[in-house]
């Protein structure tokens, strides 16, 4: 009989202030004794849109932890997003110190400091630096991309100013404006062409968006799809987020320096509020959230 060992896990609801909203993430702490392949079993296992494991930082690295990130199909991926949110609220309600509010994680290369909050009178909430922005291809055919999407030309965005450009602040995605809220809840994209789009520029997945926004003091109305990792639709994309908000503020629709915010998941029934500052090259995500469930699995 094949030796099995008992390995925690916890959910995670991320950009979320109340259980059963946001966007949720399974969290392995401690898991330094998993394989890669054991990592990506799990996470066909929970089937969230990302597991994220937490192991100890690479030799020689000064960082307090690594965090590893898998999809349902097996794929690690990149980029502080609500994955590494929903680990750092983790470490935050398990493991830090409560006089600590600062520490560093690494992901992948990348060496990224969190800073936490307590509020009294709500959740824990974590702050990551995202890469600086690197502005990537434009596609060519936007009849194609329109398909792809389920949409057609007239609902991409033609304003002066407003490009279809990928955009990564750790991971590329090409990022669409579309004309209204309505277009940007009317996508439904066919996955194999639009994963074939997005092969032609290098873009990881797909965020469609628009500036008509549910509350008017927000910034962008997004919706995320990524064929190419097996994500159907994700609630709420930090890794998205943070490329949307620094192509607002090059694009002169957003002020540098000021909080803003992403609304996604409103078309799954999580509404999600994504909060980034972009400056310059510092890009930083910010969200709340909390520990949902508890519990193990066999490995």
């Amino acid at each position: 009989m094949t030796q099995t060992q008992s390995t925690p896990f916890s959910f995670v609801d991320v950009f979320a202030e109340r259980p059963l909203t946001g966007n949720p993430a399974a969290v392995i702490p401690d898991a330094d004794h998993l394989t890669t392949v054991q990592m990506q079993a799990l996470a066909r296992e929970f089937n969230q849109s990302e597991t994220v494991f937490i192991v100890a930082p690479d030799s020689g690295v000064d960082a307090d932890w690594q965090l590893r990130s898998f999809t349902p199909i097996g794929a690690e991926v990149g980029g502080a997003g609500h994955n590494a949110l929903a680990a750092c609220l983790w470490l935050v309600e398990r493991v830090l110190p409560s006089e600590r509010s600062e520490f560093v994680v690494q992901i992948g290369v990348d060496l990224l400091p969190v800073s936490v909050a307590r509020p009294a009178d709500g959740p824990s909430q974590v702050s990551i630096r995202q890469s600086a922005p690197e502005f990537g291809a434009v596609p060519e055919n936007r009849e194609s991309l329109a398909h792809g999407l389920g949409l057609t030309v007239a609902d991409l965005d033609d304003t002066a100013g407003s490009t279809i450009q990928v955009v990564s602040t750790g991971a590329g995605h090409l990022l669409v404006p579309v004309r209204d809220r309505a277009a940007v809840d009317r996508t439904q994209p066919d996955t194999r062409h639009l994963a074939a789009v997005l092969k032609t520029v290098a873009g990881e997945g797909c965020y469609v968006y628009s500036i008509d926004t549910v509350d008017g003091d927000h910034a962008a109305y997004a919706r995320f799809f990524n064929p190419t990792m097996g994500i159907v639709e994700d609630p709420a994309t930090g890794t998205a987020a943070g490329p949307l908000i620094a192509k607002l503020v090059a694009e002169g629709r957003v002020p540098p320096g000021t909080p803003a915010v992403v609304e996604q998941g409103h078309h799954l029934g999580r509404p999600s509020r994504i909060l980034i500052t972009v400056d310059g090259d510092d890009v930083t995500i910010s969200g709340a959230g909390l520990i949902v469930a508890d519990g193990s699995v066999l490995t």
